[in-house]
């Protein structure tokens, strides 16, 4: 912690005053415990979730000692010996991309903005190794969040009950939200916390039935638990907080972005027993979800629906050319979850990653390929420059300006004197 402090001297805010506010929000009277929060803090302002050279060094040198090296502004080479003395791996080329990544976030004063936010909206940390930590979500390896952010019940992810995740289109179908209201229902009064993103359609009556019947339901953002997204769903993530909890790996104030979209499918497979998805498009990102769930060899059931809807060929397509299994309500969806051991994992679809980000038959977190970030960092308003591309997106300057000459030539950016900015579609 000592480390740390000397560190960041040059905050605009005084060391203390940081700290204080992460043993509040994090609720911990243990020391070591409490630094290990602190630095945990830090690393998540640092870099984009599921970053896995971040996750290696951690694991190779825990939160606390990565942090300070960080803060201190390590070389690449003396960061790849310290990983390897350590007994970790890491080459040079991967030090050198992370180094870049991660310093460009190093911002004192927005980092002190994020916990005074977090404290007014009564976030509170929770950190691996607690009691309360969904243990799930370790078996994503160096991929697994640094750490989460929740609203709400800090318990509700270690609920008594298993965790299944319900999630499906936001387009739903009157046929699709009544399949889901029945099966959220039906579990929740099985006694299973229900899991889903908090989205429109599928999501949303996943999460309105389990609160009808009185039972836990956890919300997986993919920005800062203090920006509820999406807009019209304010109310009931409010409810949602009451009889639950609304969590996020990334700091107060950050915002939702395709590519966090994304990642955040992987904590609601990961914090789930399984994960079924109830109603799809071709082209759902509900079918990222399936595609974490199977990579991580948990259970995986899908829904059919009229075989002439489109709304359903996301789920056929599942049943069809992956190993899902063929669920129709609370009952069986139940027996999904309960029936334990390793299921294996299908053939890969083709087509299926280039419509979803996942190839099911790859690890559903792989960092390829940057243009998704790269066009999430850009505006179609302001024009932007490397430097606050690189923040943005949490890639390296190379990276950033090899992704804007393609978007270029293919009529998806601009280049102007001063950066770069989106062209409108259509």
């Amino acid at each position: 912690m000592n480390v740390i402090r000397r560190a960041m001297q040059g905050s605009l805010r005084a060391f203390d005053t940081v700290r204080d506010h992460v043993a509040r929000l994090h609720g911990s009277g243990d020391d070591d415990r409490e630094a290990d929060a602190f630095a945990r803090a830090v690393l998540g302002m640092l870099a984009e979730p599921g970053d896995g050279v971040l996750g290696r060094v951690i694991a190779a040198l825990g939160a606390e000692r990565a942090a300070a090296l960080l803060l201190e502004g390590i070389s690449a080479e003396a960061l790849v010996a310290s990983v390897g003395d350590a007994g970790g791996e890491l080459d040079e080329r991967e030090a050198t991309a992370g180094l870049a990544r991660w310093m460009a976030r190093i911002d004192h004063a927005a980092f002190v903005r994020a916990l005074e936010q977090a404290a007014r909206v009564g976030a509170r940390l929770l950190v691996p190794g607690d009691r309360r930590w969904p243990s799930g979500v370790d078996e994503l390896g160096a991929h697994a969040p640094i750490g989460l952010w929740v609203r709400g019940r800090i318990d509700a992810l270690a609920h008594a009950g298993p965790a299944i995740a319900l999630v499906g289109a936001r387009a739903a179908t009157g046929y699709g939200e009544h399949v889901a209201m029945e099966a959220s229902a039906g579990l929740a009064d099985r006694g299973f916390t229900i899991v889903s993103g908090g989205a429109y359609g599928i999501d949303g009556m996943a999460h309105r039935a389990a609160l009808a019947s009185d039972g836990t339901t956890v919300a997986f953002l993919a920005g800062g638990v203090d920006r509820f997204y999406p807009l019209g769903h304010e109310t009931l993530l409010g409810r949602i907080v009451e009889a639950g909890a609304v969590v996020s790996e990334l700091p107060c104030g950050a915002a939702p972005t395709k590519w966090r979209f994304l990642q955040r499918n992987r904590l609601i497979a990961g914090a789930s027993e399984a994960t079924v998805v109830l109603e799809a498009g071709l082209r759902s990102g509900s079918l990222n979800t399936a595609g974490h769930a199977a990579a991580l060899g948990r259970p995986l059931g899908a829904v059919p629906g009229p075989v002439t809807s489109p709304a359903s060929a996301g789920c056929h397509r599942l049943l069809r050319e992956f190993d899902a299994v063929c669920v129709v309500d609370a009952e069986q969806m139940a027996e999904l979850a309960g029936r334990g051991g390793v299921f294996r994992s299908g053939p890969s679809v083709p087509g299926l990653e280039a419509d979803t980000g996942a190839n099911l038959d790859e690890p559903a977190w792989s960092d390829e390929p940057g243009t998704v970030r790269v066009l999430d960092a850009l505006s179609v308003r302001a024009v932007r420059s490397v430097d606050d591309l690189v923040r943005r997106s949490g890639m390296t300057a190379q990276e950033v300006k090899g992704v804007l000459g393609s978007l270029e030539a293919n009529g998806l950016a601009a280049r102007h004197p001063d950066g770069w900015r989106r062209r409108r579609e259509g």
